[in-house]
């Protein structure tokens, strides 16, 4: 009686044992932003989730695929820009998975297959762009990117958002031709900017020439307004130029004196002989 009990116990452990292995492998659980693409028998059968489902264990499988957007580091790639210039460049690409089943039925590893084909792209792409145009035309550059890597990867279910060239080496020697061209471009831009200035304070200049020349006053309003500027400071010589008209004045006055000072002598003269 004892060893038929132990031998029935034995055997509802086991079943109990098989039928928690059974749901173990049959209850699957997805998070919010996974899938699970089941396969039957090794027939697609759809993708589940989010949530808690149940698969037939031995005949079903389910693999699951994230389809958050991934970040994916392309490395470093040298090549040569149109104009001949080699350069070393990478970029980053953001994807994610829109379509689940493709990404699992069309490519083996779509992760590993999408960086390959962002490598090849990004050096197709450079080596048809001036240097020019890779330095101060990114942008368009990087939708160029993104539009080829996302036509390439969308057979997959995989949906490029974003492609950004994160940065651009160039040959030291190229390095210090460039500094040279912008340094000439700055002293160009200096020498516009001087020639520039110098335009139009000779135009104002020319301005206060005629006005001074309309009323001849103002050339000595602004002469006494410029002394009384420099004669705040005590340590300035001050040196006065006298208008022309003014030395004129002078003479005419002195002309006036000796013509007076000659008649009055005269008047004395004719006293004298009277």
């Amino acid at each position: 009686m004892v060893s038929f009990i132990g031998g029935n116990f034995i055997v509802t452990a086991i079943v109990l044992l098989f039928v928690l292995v059974f749901l173990g492998s049959a209850l699957k659980i997805v998070k919010e932003y996974e899938r699970a693409v089941i396969f039957r028998l090794g027939r697609v059968v759809g993708a589940r989730g989010p949530g808690l489902f149940f698969i037939i264990p031995i005949f079903e499988k389910a693999v699951i695929v994230d389809l958050r957007t991934q970040v994916l580091d392309v490395p470093v790639q040298e090549t040569i820009t149109k104009d001949n210039v080699p350069v070393r460049v990478n970029a980053v690409v953001y994807f994610r998975v829109v379509d689940p089943i493709k990404a699992v039925t069309q490519v083996k590893n779509f992760i590993m297959a999408t960086s390959q084909i962002a490598q090849t792209t990004l050096r197709s792409v450079i080596g048809q762009a001036h240097l020019d145009e890779l330095l101060s035309e990114r942008e368009k550059l990087n939708r160029e990117l993104q539009r080829i890597i996302d036509e390439a990867t969308d057979p997959w279910g995989i949906k490029v958002t974003t492609v950004e060239i994160k940065d651009v080496e160039l040959p030291s020697g190229m390095q210090r031709a460039m500094a040279r061209q912008a340094e000439a471009e700055r002293e160009r831009r200096a020498r516009i900017t001087l020639a520039e200035a110098e335009r139009q304070a000779a135009e104002k200049l020319r301005e206060a020439a005629e006005i001074i020349s309309e009323h001849p006053m103002a050339l000595q309003l602004r002469t006494l307004q410029t002394i009384s500027d420099v004669a705040s400071d005590k340590s300035n010589v001050i040196v006065l130029t006298l208008p022309m008209e003014m030395l004129k004045l002078f003479r005419s006055l002195a002309d006036t004196s000796e013509v007076a000072r000659k008649k009055l002598e005269k008047e004395i003269e004719e006293k004298e002989k009277a």
